[in-house]
């Protein structure tokens, strides 16, 4: 068996290692627990899971402060819950039920919290890039030292908007971080075979944009690299981006068989850099925690897992007389 490559050990505290465990495990363990549900027919339409890409957001979020704000894609369901939206309501979202986030009316990619400042889920490839870049607007616009991460994958880099924005970004000086998510896939299609360069912020140069590529399979690596984007967006000196190098381990959607890449490239990853088995590694080697005590952490996680599946099922449909709520349109 292949193991896992060495990297460096971090300077931070016991307390901040387990929260970061605790807060991937608990995004994995519900997409696991989605995809039992789909599976089941209980959720419908699309459902992109994140598994494997855990170490993007949590990193990330540990860079943000109260009041910054965050929009995304499609594979939306570990941002909500990096960010602290409550998985009761994201799980009734998904299966279309009124205790879910957009009332039941949203789904996998259509829901948002004013509260915890989440802007959506879009599934338009590369149509949340500007909308990223709008809210950026609002708050230098209102003078606040907020800031908005705006995620994007691989594949909707090479969207026209995206380099549109990038300009005005760089204009106006947005305190705007623009996360490529670059999990080495646009849906079925390598890189390799669809990006003309190696790395992709480095297309940021054209407009005066800074950026650099993390590897986003490490979620101490994505937070230093999340602290230097945020400190330099919340200075004042305009956009940043952050070329993330994930994975994902599941296929493109439920739908997708994957068949575009071999099992012994996805178990490789698994082996070597896994983001959650490098931390627990952490733990243990520094003796900050027991077997024990991770075993217990992942038995709570996937109670609250359990919990908020039983949430979704059993909260009830949505009203006929929601259907023409939240919609911008005269009666």
């Amino acid at each position: 068996m292949a193991t896992r490559k060495t990297r460096k050990k971090p300077n931070i505290s016991p307390e901040e290692l387990k929260h970061y465990y605790h807060d991937m495990l608990l995004i994995r363990r519900f997409e696991e627990k989605a995809g039992q549900l789909y599976g089941m027919g209980l959720i419908g339409g699309f459902c992109h899971l994140y598994i494997g890409q855990e170490a993007v957001v949590v990193g990330l979020e540990a860079a943000a402060e109260k009041g910054d704000k965050r929009i995304t894609t499609y594979r939306d369901h570990g941002h909500m819950l990096a960010c602290g939206m409550n998985p009761d309501g994201v799980m009734a979202e998904l299966t279309g039920r009124e205790g879910g986030y957009s009332k039941g009316k949203g789904g996998s990619m259509h829901m948002f919290s004013k509260d915890m400042h989440f802007y959506g889920g879009h599934g338009i490839v590369g149509a949340n890039v500007p909308l990223g870049a709008g809210l950026a607007f609002a708050d230098k616009y209102l003078g606040s030292d907020r800031v908005t991460f705006t995620y994007f994958g691989d594949g909707a880099a090479n969207q026209g908007q995206v380099y549109e924005t990038f300009n005005m970004a760089a204009l106006w000086q947005l305190p705007v971080i623009f996360v490529i998510e670059n999990n080495q896939y646009a849906m079925g299609t390598a890189q390799n075979r669809s990006t003309s360069t190696p790395d992709i912020h480095t297309r940021g140069q054209a407009f005066g944009i800074p950026g650099e590529a993390v590897d986003g399979m490490d979620v101490l690596a994505v937070k230093e690299a999340g602290q230097k984007a945020v400190d330099h967006c919340r200075s004042g000196r305009g956009p940043y981006i952050l070329e993330v190098k994930t994975y994902r381990y599941r296929g493109h959607s439920m739908s997708d068989p994957a068949k575009y890449r071999t099992r012994q490239e996805v178990q490789k990853v698994r082996e070597e850099k896994d983001a959650i088995e490098h931390v627990k590694d952490l733990l243990l080697a520094g003796k900050h925690a027991s077997e024990g005590e991770l075993k217990d952490i992942d038995k709570k996680i996937k109670e609250i897992i359990a919990k908020s599946a039983e949430f979704a099922k059993t909260s009830p449909e949505p009203n006929t007389s929601e259907l023409f709520t939240d919609v911008y349109t005269a009666a």
